[in-house]
């Protein structure tokens, strides 16, 4: 709620490309949200990472925030088993973003089931990855964190774009109408 009016609350690089796919923002806004998310996971990133380096003891090299698999998972998920998890993690997030910020969706809950479908995505994806289901979230991190999780990067940016991506083209199958109001739907049937 305190960034839609700002950016319609585009923090997540699969949210923006799911919202671009799904024809609800053009390719510039689309760039200039990815710039900003990308910037602003770092300067969040160096933040948190410098607060952390205040605490004693608090070990904040390798895998700290950071997303991964094999060893790097909480389970020892490997590489196919990640790259599925993200992918449909990140294809549940995007498509009920997508459903419910549809012009023929109830309006003024959208925050209401985009929490609680980030939240149970999470508990799922936390003992598998770490969950990403956000590239910027994923890149900040691990550009800080350096090792394992800059090598292990490239899943957590490609696995959620193509989450995004697939639910954008299943949104578009199961909501023909993107850009009409309610009433103007029936008339187009």
């Amino acid at each position: 709620y305190a960034l839609g009016p700002i950016s319609g609350c585009h923090v997540n690089p699969a949210v923006t490309l799911g919202m671009y796919m799904a024809g609800r923002i053009d390719i510039r806004t689309a760039v200039e949200r990815w710039v900003a998310q990308f910037l602003g996971a770092i300067v969040g990133s160096a933040l948190l990472f410098l607060l952390a380096k205040q605490i004693p003891g608090l070990e904040t090299s390798g895998e700290f925030g950071t997303n991964g698999y094999d060893d790097r998972s909480a389970v020892g998920i490997n590489i196919g088993g990640a790259f599925l998890a993200e992918v449909v993690l990140t294809f549940l997030l995007v498509y009920v973003v997508l459903a419910v910020t549809h012009k023929v969706a109830v309006t003024g809950f959208d925050g209401l089931p985009i929490g609680l479908a980030l939240a149970a995505i999470h508990l799922v994806g936390i003992p598998l990855t770490g969950t990403s289901v956000n590239p910027a979230r994923s890149f900040g991190p691990a550009l800080f964190a350096g090792g394992a999780a800059l090598s292990q990067l490239w899943l957590f940016i490609v696995a959620p774009l193509v989450g995004g991506a697939i639910a954008a083209y299943a949104h578009r199958l199961t909501h023909p109408f993107p850009n009409v109001l309610p009433e103007e739907t029936e008339d187009a049937i």
